[in-house]
């Protein structure tokens, strides 16, 4: 059998609480190679399997235990099972509250009785039965005990080697039902009919209304699932042409009109527009794209019509990527989730044996069946370990969709037990407190550039005329202080000129001949010490922006025309504008934030100066090794430790953290080694992220302490003949219920 493990997933029918978890999760465990994990929320089995393993052997393990499973293809949703919860509904209501109805009111109850017996008696006919009326419950009870509840008896003959839930309801529905056919015919004792067709009833209201719930809790995962195209229209040879999207081949090059989605990601070839990304990264604001910006599949064309080169397809956009992390946190289950399920596979026979003592107890003291047996089914209804096996994952699911619609996307839910006890934050410097993109900071014209020149270039020289020739040497230039340069004098109105003579000096800069017609002056931009060679004198003002630009940290150019420097342009890597903000709300958590960077010491002490980061918690020119050396030594001095990076230099660092972050738009290594993954690119995504994480755990303590206390508190009220079959079953529904609206209140 092949070594190399392969994903699966499965939908899962017919479980209805964490103790069918354990049985699904022990029959695939059992099949060699297999290693799997339940999810009772999502009614998914996650599975990786020998790679040459047949799927249907999975399924056929998973109906052998007493289930119905289905393949789930990448990108499918799990359908939740709505439409025959509500038949199922329907029909045990139709049956099931005129029973109930009819039981409860005890004057209707003898009144019936005492037509019926005197309508006999009017025509001489003998009556041995004990109450009519109860012989017209048991008719009513009978479809809703025996055919609505037929999967839930299935289940539980199936289940006899490991009961479940189902096991506790078959048993106390099928006792009530029985005893009271008995104790009628006879006039033994009093009958509990409706609390046979009640129980099954509110059995199956709250499964309904749990199916509902969790189809809710799932909709931000839904609505990612939604936003994939299924069509797209490429262009070819100058015409477009529909198709199917799975024809879609990178290199292939595709329109998206306004008020399109984007159908895969990609690089803008032609045309320029705004871009609504909030869907995937949280970004209310739309983004400015033109010829040569990426774009994200899925995300919204808003006024201009766009031509893309598809760049990634497939599983391999960043759509299928955050689905895919989505739906591997969803399918991962969290410490305290085992622990549920430690307690609820030994739940159920536990209960049982109680149901039976109780049983035996009120019969040995009280010497009445009908009582014993009533108060036995009473046990056996209110145990119901549903509200224990949703407590976690409902809680999981919820928060991994609300943040997915945040652009927070979780990789495994160990992180939010994880996050409650963080106190040392390590940031990245570049592109993860700052933008990761060279940009021009500081430019300055010398006022006197006409009068430096001589009056005949007087009325030719401005600052529009000098970034017009900046741009024409950067534009021919790839180096990223270039690019910035060229793009500042863009976003001015600079236009571009011919050059010739063009040449690029390593470590120096670059020169060119400018045409501007009557005029081609050379033009040189380069560092201040490079083109100190050729110029005679530096402008008072221009030599204070050197100064200020290289104690800045920032990297300092200097453009001369004909010898003469007319221009300083102080390029870096400028702060994200919420990034001291988030530094001051870290700090107001109680958690220490540090600066661990490959930068030189005057960069870094700058960026921490400008944050509000400690001098003494900056480490500059780290290498990757001393990044991770830098956290390990953070953990061994008792901290516990989030990392927050975007590199392949941070990989190893953010792998070692107790909880690491990464910035969706860094590496594919940094997202991978990552626990979290921040599709915005704006820092105020960490502290949602940490309020999540918090939030999401506190509701699921409260969901455990709430399921718990509801069976340590009922199985006595119940055992002690307090409370009545019918009341028991409401209840169990409605416990259920409040574990999943509260889960709800996660945001």
């Amino acid at each position: 059998m092949s070594t190399v493990l392969e994903p699966t997933t499965l939908s899962i029918e017919g479980m209805t609480c964490s103790s069918c978890v354990n049985t699904v999760e022990k029959a695939l465990n059992s099949l060699a190679g297999v290693s799997a994990t339940i999810n009772f929320a999502t009614e998914t089995a996650h599975i990786l399997a020998p790679a040459d393993m047949d799927f249907k052997e999975l399924i056929k393990s998973v109906e052998k235990a007493g289930y119905k499973a289905a393949l789930l293809q990448a990108g499918q949703s799990v359908t939740l099972h709505n439409k025959k919860s509500a038949r199922a509904l329907f029909f045990a209501a139709i049956f099931a509250i005129p029973a109930v109805t009819i039981s409860m009111v005890m004057s209707w109850h003898h009144q019936i009785d005492m037509w019926i017996h005197e309508s006999l008696d009017y025509f001489a006919v003998s009556h041995p039965l004990y109450s009519p009326t109860a012989w017209l419950v048991i008719g009513l009870s009978a479809p809703v005990v025996l055919l609505v509840a037929w999967p839930i008896h299935r289940a539980a003959l199936r289940n006899l080697k490991h009961p479940t839930m189902d096991n506790l309801i078959s048993l106390g529905s099928l006792a009530a039902f029985t005893w009271s056919i008995y104790a009628n015919a006879t006039g033994a004792g009093d009958v509990y009919t409706e609390v046979a067709s009640g129980v099954i009833f509110f059995v199956i209201l709250g499964r309904f209304l749990e199916t509902r719930a969790k189809s809710r809790a799932g909709a931000a995962l839904t609505s990612l699932l939604a936003l994939g195209s299924k069509e797209v229209t490429i262009v070819r040879g100058g015409f477009p042409l529909i198709v199917p999207i799975e024809q879609l081949q990178i290199g292939d090059e595709f329109e998206v009109l306004p008020g399109a989605r984007i159908a895969t990601d990609g690089i803008v070839v032609k045309g320029e527009s705004a871009v609504d990304n909030s869907m995937l990264t949280g970004e209310s604001k739309p983004v400015d794209v033109r010829a040569g910006s990426l774009v994200i599949g899925a995300s919204l064309n808003h006024n201009g019509r766009l031509i893309v080169r598809a760049t990634r397809i497939g599983s391999d956009t960043e759509l299928a990527r955050i689905t895919a992390m989505v739906i591997s946190a969803q399918g991962t289950k969290a410490p305290i989730q085992r622990l549920a399920d430690r307690i609820s596979a030994v739940f159920v026979p536990i209960v049982t044996l109680i149901s039976i003592a109780t049983f035996l107890g009120w019969y040995y003291t009280d010497h009445s069946l009908t009582r014993s047996i009533s108060i036995a089914i009473t046990v056996l209804v209110i145990a119901c370990p549903c509200a224990l096996g949703l407590a976690t994952p409902v809680a999981l699911l919820v928060a991994s969709g609300r943040g997915a619609g945040r652009g927070i996307v979780l990789r495994e839910p160990r992180v939010l037990e994880v996050a409650r006890t963080v106190d040392t934050v390590v940031f990245d410097k570049t592109g993860t407190l700052t933008q990761g993109v060279m940009n021009v900071v500081e430019a300055t014209v010398s006022s006197a550039a006409g009068a430096v020149l001589g009056s005949s270039f007087a009325s030719l020289i401005n600052e529009t005329t000098i970034l017009s020739s900046a741009l024409a040497i950067e534009s021919q230039n790839s180096h990223p202080v270039a690019l910035a340069i060229a793009r500042h004098a863009i976003g001015k109105g600079a236009k571009n000129y011919d050059v010739t003579e063009f040449s690029i000096t390593p470590g120096s800069g670059a020169a060119g001949r400018v045409n501007y017609g009557a005029h081609s002056p050379v033009v040189l931009i380069g560092s201040p010490s490079a083109v100190a060679h050729s110029c005679t004198d530096f402008h008072a003002e221009l030599k204070s922006a050197i100064t200020r630009g290289q104690e800045a940290g920032l990297t300092v150019s200097v453009l001369a025309w004909d010898g003469v420097a007319l221009a300083v342009f102080a390029v870096g890597d400028q702060l994200k504008s919420d990034a001291a903000e988030t530094v001051s709300s870290l700090r107001a958590m109680g958690i220490t934030p540090w600066l661990v960077t490959g930068d030189s010491a005057e960069v870094a002490a700058s960026v921490a100066n400008t944050v509000g980061i400690d001098a003494a918690h900056v480490i500059s020119a780290a290498s990757p090794e001393d990044k991770l050396r830098a956290v390990e030594r953070l953990k061994s001095e008792g901290h516990c430790v989030l990392m927050i990076g975007d590199g392949i230099n941070d990989a190893a660092a953010l792998t070692a953290a107790d909880l690491s972050m990464a910035m969706g738009t860094g590496t594919d290594t940094a997202i991978s080694s990552a626990d979290i993954t921040l599709m915005n690119s704006g820092l105020g995504s960490v502290i949602d992220a940490l309020k999540l994480a918090k939030k999401t755990l506190r509701i699921i303590h409260l969901n455990m302490g709430w399921a718990l206390i509801y069976n340590v508190i009922g199985l006595p009220i119940a055992a002690l003949g307090l409370l009545r079959p019918i009341y028991a079953a409401a209840a169990m529904a409605l416990s259920s219920l409040f574990v999943v609206t509260n889960s709800l209140r996660i945001k």
